[in-house]
């Protein structure tokens, strides 16, 4: 994914003048350029305007599934598309562009399509619709539907179908490698971690010689290893446990592979796949949700330690947010700067994990318990999920767009549901996966309902005052 755990649009591409295997130049072009380009090859200036920006829509969606999939990187080549027309688009180095879609790509480079419920942009795939029939676009039919007076987004639902969205304006950034740069191995705790145990829990669906990883995800230990060496077993990689390169691009065209990624039909990468764990940097005066998390996890540290100051979970990086990542910073080790980079981020992390691990299982005494430490998505499974759904259940009761759920302890797509409609209701994100911040909001509200109290004192549910 070039890095990017989301979507981006690439500030450049590289185009291979050829086929995959054939011995062919390579060009650097900005994305906006490439675009133009490939809609003055494959379309027409004459035709009605939304027709031509219905095509350079999935022009651009088809050009960003190839960049985040990693399509080409993940079989080692060194370009991120060819010019093609069997497999790609065209692409005609040098050519003149057209002042009427070289204006509309200005305008809209940054949109694309994606399948609602997905974050991969869709693969658009199209083709001329006389000579060539394919699953997807028809260029010269969406003339015609122009022509009847179709806006660009209704002529990609009657070929993509109704289910689609187009995202505006996403980030335009520079591109690269998705790899981290450094192995993952036995003891690393990282996004890039989590992203693997992901990736390698679907694909063992239709591999399951690989076993399901049930380890704390993040967090590389044994039975994350376990399954690195039957997928490396099984695709004839050095079985030594250890996500290098070779096996990082390995498992990333394997997960493609089995998802249909490059399909128009495929099974999408949902949000909840790509939730972040730890974040990369956090300092005075972030905001968000993000500072809301680390508040949480510096706030119950300091419920057991009292050398690290307490914090309100306001999700407003201030001088007290500041002061307390100072303590902890101190307390154990690491540069005393205030800043919430990798290592700190990690070690608040694994404090935290560590104290709710260490603690019996009779400590808790409020009515809620503590947030478990790590996101609850689909598949997630135990006692938390368990707690999760009655709480929510007891909510709907006042909330009652909120589905009742079956206690069943199993994170399916109906606690997924109820959880979206819960963070829709209270201004979360609407992710439908339960991290730090909807936990505590939840169990506010739970708290709230039974019995009246939002008393600092229990937001834990703990017996510390």
């Amino acid at each position: 994914m070039n890095g990017a755990i989301l979507p981006i649009i690439p500030e450049n591409i590289t185009v291979h003048l050829g086929r995959p295997n054939e011995a062919a130049r390579n060009v650097t072009v900005s994305f906006a350029d490439y675009i133009k380009n490939v809609a003055s090859s494959e379309i027409y200036p004459t035709w009605p305007e939304s027709a031509i920006r219905a095509n350079i829509l999935a022009q651009i969606s088809f050009a960003l599934n190839r960049i985040y999939t990693e399509y080409y990187a993940s079989r080692g080549y060194d370009f991120d598309i060819t010019n093609s027309t069997t497999i790609d688009q065209s692409f005609v180095y040098g050519r003149d562009i057209f002042e009427n879609i070289s204006q509309i790509v200005d305008e809209i480079f940054n949109d694309y399509i994606r399948r609602r419920g997905s974050v991969e942009p869709l693969f658009a795939l199209y083709c001329d619709g006389i000579e060539v029939q394919c699953g997807g676009l028809s260029q010269w039919g969406s003339v015609r539907l122009a022509e009847s007076g179709l806006t660009p987004y209704e002529i990609l639902q009657y070929y993509y179908n109704d289910d689609i969205d187009i995202v505006n304006d996403a980030p335009v950034e520079g591109l690269t490698e998705s790899y981290p740069g450094t192995s993952l191995r036995l003891g690393t705790v990282s996004d890039d971690v989590n992203l693997i145990q992901t990736r390698l829990n679907r694909i063992s669906k239709n591999y399951p010689g690989i076993p399901k990883i049930t380890d704390q995800p993040g967090v590389f230990a044994a039975g994350t290893e376990d399954a690195v060496r039957a997928f490396q077993r099984q695709f004839d990689l050095t079985p030594d446990g250890v996500v290098g390169r070779a096996t990082w691009y390995a498992i990333a065209r394997i997960y493609g592979a089995v998802k249909n990624l490059t399909d128009i039909n495929s099974e999408g990468v949902p949000l909840s796949d790509v939730t972040l764990l730890f974040n990369s940097r956090l300092e005075e005066g972030d905001t968000g949700i993000a500072v809301n998390e680390l508040q949480y996890f510096l706030a119950f540290i300091a419920a057991f330690n009292n050398t690290v100051r307490p914090v309100n979970i306001d999700g407003i990086f201030g001088p007290t947010t500041r002061g307390a990542v100072e303590d902890f910073q101190y307390d154990y080790g690491l540069t005393v700067d205030g800043i919430v980079g990798e290592a700190t981020w990690r070690a608040i992390y694994g404090t935290y994990r560590n104290l709710l691990d260490s603690l019996p299982d009779n400590y808790f005494t409020s009515f809620t318990e503590p947030y478990p430490g790590e996101p609850l998505r689909i598949g997630s499974r135990g006692a938390s999920v368990s707690y999760l759904q009655n709480y929510l259940n007891r909510i709907s009761d006042v909330y009652t767009s909120i589905p009742k759920l079956s206690v069943d302890g199993v994170y399916g797509s109906a606690t997924a549901n109820a959880v979206r409609e819960f963070q829709r209701i209270f201004g979360l994100e609407e992710t439908g996966v339960t991290a730090a911040i909807t936990w505590l909001r939840i169990s506010d509200i739970y708290r709230t309902i039974v019995d009246g109290e939002y008393g600092s004192d229990t937001q834990f549910g703990t017996s510390v005052s």
